[in-house]
């Protein structure tokens, strides 16, 4: 993520999350001044471009909750007052396997404000080998140079809204979506907001092919990551393996328009 943030030149902030977490230490809070006998503001770490939270499913459900109107509509309410998050605003998150001690599970709500879920494994033998030798001095990734400025992706953003999407490929996702909702092996379906993040997500492919207009094919490739953790199975012993091959299934099983 600070990797990230050094190439697209964004403002970084990282939170560890840990069980004492609370929401002010995300968000931020009011601090009196006998000087003046007022209250003065004083932003949390949310206040950036790019926020990483490490290891979000050890905070508890409350601090969890500290993000989701920040996620949902790019802005904060604190004591009664709303603030207006930076833009553009992205937040990556990791999280220990479950079970793990000390873990809470995150909702459903919290789960459907990202974008994607992403699982890396361990890297092959001569990948690691690599990773060792590129870091046997220093670490590289904290030396990068921006390769586009914020304002730049900014833009970039409202070019993929204008990605033109025809009717056919929007009934495809709501297909994909519905069948989610349908399938027994599911016990709560995708959200509708887990249906535009496809759309999104498939206009952006779409800009990154060269092209301005969407098709199944970047429906198709995107499936998986954006709506496997919006589901919820009925097995007690759910993993996101498990998600996947559902939501893989159902991609395969339904049939794409043309």
């Amino acid at each position: 993520a600070k990797s990230l943030a050094s190439l697209l030149n964004l403002e970084f902030q990282r939170v560890q999350c840990t069980p004492d977490l609370l929401p002010a230490d995300i968000l931020g809070s009011s601090i009196f001044q006998p000087a003046t006998g007022t209250f003065e503001f004083r932003p949390g770490p949310i206040f950036c471009d790019l926020l990483i939270a490490d290891e979000i499913n050890r905070a508890s459900p409350r601090t969890q909750s500290a993000l989701l109107e920040a996620m949902a509509e790019s802005q904060v309410t604190i004591d009664a007052k709303r603030h207006v998050l930076n833009q553009p605003f992205l937040v990556i998150a990791t999280q220990n396997p479950s079970g793990f001690e000390g873990t809470y599970p995150l909702p459903e709500s919290q789960l459907d404000r990202f974008l994607f879920r992403l699982s890396m494994d361990y890297p092959d033998p001569e990948s690691e080998v690599n990773l060792l030798l590129d870091r046997s001095i220093d670490e590289p990734g904290f030396a990068l140079k921006p390769l586009m400025e914020k304002e730049s992706l900014v833009k970039l953003q409202e070019l993929v809204r204008h990605v033109e999407v025809n009717k056919k490929v929007a009934s495809y996702i709501v297909m994909l979506v519905n069948a989610t909702r349908r399938d027994t092996r599911v016990r709560i379906g995708c959200s509708p907001r887990g249906s535009k993040m496809l759309l999104r997500a498939a206009q952006a492919r779409a800009v990154l092919q060269g092209r301005q207009y969407v098709l199944p094919d970047d429906v198709q490739a995107l499936a998986v990551d954006v709506i496997s953790h919006r589901i919820s199975l009925r097995s007690s012993g759910i993993s996101s393996d498990d998600a996947a091959h559902v939501v893989r299934d159902l991609v395969q099983s339904t049939k794409v328009p043309v």
